[in-house]
């Protein structure tokens, strides 16, 4: 496969997918603004569930987003030439993933035009205020990194860059996760687990989304990935996915070790309704088993069964986090553990929530605007990996 020829952008399907990208963009914005006029009361959240369908969204996009650096962190800090081929390509789709997932994230929460209250006052103690010094910061780093591997000059200072960006997105997608495990008071957050069961799901989570964008672009062009290469990649990313599993795993059975987290193991496992469906049919089957079977099967492992594989994966990365999520403020609070507690406020009811039609809306809007800035980028800047055929990663 010699170097790709001029990106064949110069056509109408290309303008239309821009243009459709671009539409729902519009709707996701025209949704937050209908949450915005008439209030969350259009929403399907409510006192007990305040983090909806938006969020989940927003926290895939976000964990992708530093997962699919991994591809550029390969290849520059461990310096493997056809890893390091797709370094910018991973780096643009950071930058896109992250702008979409913090865009819901922002107009999910209410008060967008506040925001920068949130950003000139600090709360030193909140780990929401860290992740706004986090958020930026990984702005700033993936930037200077692209800058370092596409200008001639800046080319001793990639992998100093490439560094950065690896130490940044591990502290990112910590931070991320300590969101959820400081929430002591929802048992399914409390748990050192979540910070480092977050990172392994990013890694597989971001190779997903990258085998899908590279197989659309070798598509585009007429252009077919060399097979050491694929092959390579997608071992890795089969890897990733036994890896997240695992931790996945050792998070519930942690869980259920426990005695006071018996009657929410049964909910989100067992009797919880679409949560255990979710679970086990959206992210063990759909999301793990069925995405391992397309990998590593020999009947299987072409373009075609890595990009279905691909999908399935992020199906059940959706999956996984709609029932940690949603499912974890679904539970009954245990305010104070040991103590009966009762009141004329929901105490021991199961909250209820059906995603409307504005928070799907606004989701979809965030990965429009990935969709938007990749698309783009790709467009005006070189970003296409550019190889040898059959370099060997070593």
């Amino acid at each position: 496969m010699a170097n790709l020829s001029p990106l064949r952008f110069q056509t109408r399907l290309y303008y239309v997918l821009v243009a459709l990208g671009g539409l729902i963009v519009l709707i996701g914005l025209y949704a937050a603004h209908m949450m915005e006029q008439h209030g969350h009361i259009i929403t399907g959240m409510n006192n007990q569930i305040v983090w909806g369908t938006p969020h989940v969204f927003a926290i895939f996009l976000i964990i992708a987003a530093s997962g699919v650096l991994n591809v550029s962190s390969i290849g520059s800090v461990f310096n493997k030439p056809a890893y390091k081929a797709r370094a910018p390509l991973a780096g643009l789709l950071s930058i896109a993933m992250l702008a979409g997932g913090l865009t819901v994230l922002m107009l999910d929460l209410g008060r967008p035009e506040r925001v920068i209250v949130a950003a000139t006052n600090y709360n030193i103690t909140s780990v929401f205020a860290w992740n706004i010094l986090l958020y930026s910061g990984m702005f700033a780093a993936v930037v200077m990194y692209l800058w370092t591997m596409m200008e001639k000059r800046m080319k001793a200072w990639s992998k100093p860059a490439g560094f950065l960006v690896l130490i940044w997105r591990f502290i990112l997608t910590t931070g991320t996760g300590v969101i959820f495990s400081f929430l002591v008071v929802r048992q399914a957050f409390g748990t050192a687990i979540l910070p480092p069961m977050f990172i392994v799901i990013s890694f597989a989570w971001g190779m997903a989304v990258f085998h899908i964008v590279q197989s659309s672009i070798y598509a585009w062009n007429l252009k077919i990935l060399d097979e050491y290469v694929q092959k390579r990649m997608r071992n890795l990313m089969g890897l990733f996915v036994i890896a997240a599993l695992y931790f996945v795993a050792t998070y519930h059975l942690t869980n259920l070790y426990f005695a006071k987290q018996t009657e929410f193991e049964q909910f989100i496992l067992v009797s919880g309704g679409v949560y255990p469906l979710l679970f086990w049919v959206g992210y063990v089957l759909v999301g793990n088993l069925l995405p391992l079977v397309l990998i590593y099967h020999p009947a299987f492992g072409k373009t075609r069964s890595v990009i279905a594989a691909s999908l399935l994966i992020i199906i059940g990365g959706f999956s996984l986090l709609y029932v940690l999520i949603v499912g974890g403020q679904a539970f009954p609070l245990s305010i104070f553990p040991g103590y009966e507690v009762s009141s004329s406020f929901g105490d021991g009811f199961i909250g209820q929530y059906s995603p409307s039609m504005p928070e799907i809306l606004l989701g979809l809007g965030g990965v429009g605007i990935a969709f938007l800035i990749t698309a783009i980028g790709i467009r005006v800047l070189d970003f296409v990996p550019r190889e040898i055929p059959k370099t060997p990663l070593k």
